[in-house]
């Protein structure tokens, strides 16, 4: 047995372990990953001590980062909440979209909402306009659900500033600008596959039960006051078109100019997110007269529920850098350049599987792109930005009874097990087959 396949073979029990240790034993994926971490390095020959000192370097490396993002994100969004932004543009979308088109809306809300905000957090905070329209048109929750969630999904796994989305960047060492303008290409036409139009399809052959005790409790109103759909669509967007500006500009302008230099310090993540939270004190904030007290108050509230994502991330760093430490990076990229796999192909697979094994979105994509990332250092003309697509459509697929998302959608929607596999789970795996494939046709023209 060559040193490359005996490296290969502890990541690959590593990989099993991490699942069986999350899915089976029910161990935090936090604490799962610190000990997969450190068996790993122990296997591959590593001094105990450099293992534990390499996991510690990749926490700290990937946190450095991803933090700050999350944590102004967050803020970014729990503003929006509060002053009734992301309702204003939700209900003005669906204005202008007409009753008989409220499925495409619903998604396209989900969608704009979704890029500074967490899945759950976005499915909590749309939730009530669900019910409100369901009632009001007196359409099936199925219907103007599925697009919903569909679009965020696809934005919480493919878009940065998401958490995952942008570790994997940082692995990959692609473009922010770019990964989230092809992003955007792949992700709205596969969010129209797995939302309206799967969601048109199955609804009339799922029969929900009468009476939904939480669409009681959560019908939405109507905004009466708040910030108007201009300003809260250009709050929400800041971020995006910074950083898309920034990747512009290296096509547009020269490599001396001053403009240059300006936009590339802007749509940094940390400084496009910055921006657009100061700005939505004044743009948000005063449309509610929120007070300086209050403001504090809300950056403050949304902080805590994010601590256990951001450990589970600096873990998934940790052991991307024993990976790359020990050496089995290298191994599996010396491996994989011989038998000649696509790395598109083969970071969709290996998220896949360790999204179906472990029901963790976050957990898939970080460790995918831990153990892809070296074999696409290795290979020129390897296309980073479409590396995060793949992964993240990967990470996505075949939701069931292990994630915390399916129970989520079953207990909002009111619907038995069989019905949610029916939706919820079929919905997410045209979301990574469809995000799959509309990657592979951009490769083709790239």
């Amino acid at each position: 047995m060559t040193s490359d396949i005996r490296l290969i073979l502890y990541a690959l029990v590593a990989v099993i372990a991490l699942i069986v240790l999350i899915a089976r034993v029910k161990l935090h994926p936090f604490i799962a990953l610190i000990v997969v971490s450190l068996a790993v390095g122990a296997g591959a020959g590593m001094q105990p001590l450099a293992a534990v000192k390499a996991f510690q370097d990749g926490v700290g490396n990937t946190l450095g980062f991803i933090a700050i993002v999350v944590g102004l994100g967050t803020m970014l969004g729990k503003i929006m909440a509060e002053s009734g932004a992301a309702t204003r543009i939700a209900t003005t979308l669906i204005e202008l979209f007409g009753e008989r088109r409220v499925h495409w809306a619903i998604m396209m809300v989900g969608v704009i909402i979704g890029i500074p905000v967490f899945f759950q957090v976005g499915f909590v905070l749309l939730v009530p306009l669900v019910f409100t329209i369901a009632r009001r048109t007196g359409l099936s929750l199925i219907k103007i659900g599925i697009p919903l969630v569909a679009g965020l999904s696809v934005v919480h796994g493919m878009l940065p500033p998401h958490p995952a989305a942008m570790l994997a960047v940082t692995a990959y060492n692609a473009d922010v600008g770019r990964t989230i303008l092809y992003g955007l290409l792949v992700g709205i036409p596969t969010a129209a596959l797995a939302g309206p139009i799967f969601a048109s399809w199955i609804s009339p052959r799922i029969v929900l039960a009468g009476v939904n005790p939480l669409a009681a409790q959560l019908e939405g109103e109507s905004v009466r006051e708040g910030p108007s759909f201009a300003m809260s669509l250009s709050t929400v967007l800041i971020p995006v078109i910074l950083m898309v500006l920034s990747s512009a500009a290296d096509f547009a302008l020269d490599a001396t100019s001053s403009v240059r230099t300006l936009l590339h310090f802007i749509g940094q993540p940390v400084v496009a997110l910055l921006i657009a939270l100061l700005f939505s004190f004044w743009s948000l904030g005063r449309a509610r007269r929120f007070t300086r007290i209050q403001l504090l108050a809300f950056c403050n509230e949304c902080l805590g529920p994010i601590a256990g994502i951001l450990l589970v991330i600096g873990a998934g760093g940790g052991f991307n850098q024993v990976l790359i430490s020990s050496g089995v990076g290298g191994a599996i990229a010396h491996v994989a350049l011989g038998s000649h796999v696509s790395p598109l192909l083969l970071a969709w697979a290996v998220a896949a599987l360790i999204r179906v094994a472990t029901g963790s979105a976050t957990v898939a994509m970080t460790t995918a792109a831990g153990i892809v990332a070296p074999i696409a250092a290795s290979l020129p003309g390897t296309n980073a930005e479409l590396l995060v697509l793949a992964t993240g459509a990967g990470a996505l697929i075949l939701s069931h009874v292990n994630d915390a998302g399916f129970w989520l959608i079953k207990e909002f929607f009111n619907m038995t097990v069989p019905q949610t596999l029916k939706t919820w789970t079929v919905a997410e795996t045209i979301i990574g087959v469809a995000g799959l494939a509309f990657t592979l046709l951009l490769s083709l023209a790239l």
